[in-house]
């Protein structure tokens, strides 16, 4: 799935009313003002009602007779959409909805990534051995750079969910990239951010190796890391750390996102 364009006006209309609910600005259950909303965004009807569409699309809002255009429960709402994810985690506000939202893709990480890595580790190919090989580099090229930082860890992880050469598990950047972004952003803006490189570099080691259990057990220490720096910078509680699910190698590793 393509992230929603934020270009032209249509993309910038989305994205403001998107925000105004994630926000609580225009909170669940109420009623929308198309006229103000349409006077406050200066644009047309037309394309206000085409962009609630887009929200309708995701479950965050929707019209009835009678009652008009309102905003749905959160329940409703599709949050394993991109957009959803990127608007929320882009958002000024840090809600406790917000954060329990990063702890359960903290979780879904945790599910995902350790059972990718092991048929990365049987599948990979030269060519996805260069792209990791190509993250990890760029991550000790970056210096105090976070915005580097942050874009070679999505690539580290972005080549590893490719090297499993299963459609479905590729499509699951979407969900992991906005969260681990977020994430991103705050451990690597800290002074006190470790090195991430010799953790990615033991899980690459182990998928470029055709070792299952140990490229599993080098994506474990490097997520349980990840939650450990995340509960020390302060940017989500972490209660319990981790999710355990399955056995694991519970050796303490180096930093890693």
């Amino acid at each position: 799935m393509t992230p929603y364009a934020r270009r032209g006006v249509h993309g910038q209309t989305v994205e403001a009313l998107a925000r105004r609910v994630l926000s609580g600005d225009l909170p669940e259950g109420s009623t929308l003002d198309l006229v103000a909303l349409q006077s406050e965004l200066d644009v047309s009807l037309t394309a206000l009602r085409e962009s609630l569409k887009v929200l309708a699309a995701k479950g965050m809002v929707d019209a009835r007779q009678k009652r008009g255009t309102f905003v749905r429960s959160r329940s409703d709402w599709n949050l394993l959409d991109a957009d959803v994810l990127r608007w929320q985690f882009e958002s000024d506000r840090t809600s406790d909805a917000d954060s329990a939202l990063l702890r359960n893709l903290a979780e879904v990480r945790g599910i995902i990534e350790p059972a990718a890595v092991r048929l990365a580790a049987e599948r990979r190919t030269d060519a996805d051995l260069a792209a990791l090989d190509a993250a990890v580099d760029a991550m000790g090229q970056g210096g105090s750079d976070a915005a580097h930082a942050v874009e070679a860890d999505l690539a580290f992880h972005r080549a590893l969910l490719a090297a499993t050469h299963n459609e479905l598990l590729e499509r699951m950047e979407m969900v992991i990239e906005s969260g681990l972004a977020y994430r991103d952003r705050i451990v690597h803006s800290s002074p006190h951010s470790e090195d991430p490189v010799p953790a990615h570099r033991a899980v690459l080691d182990a998928v470029r190796d055709r070792d299952p259990r140990a490229a599993e057990a080098a994506m474990r220490a490097l997520l349980d890391q990840a939650g450990r720096d995340l509960d020390r910078i302060g940017g989500s509680p972490d209660p319990g750390g981790s999710p355990d699910i399955g056995s694991h190698n519970d050796t303490e590793g180096p930093t890693g996102q």
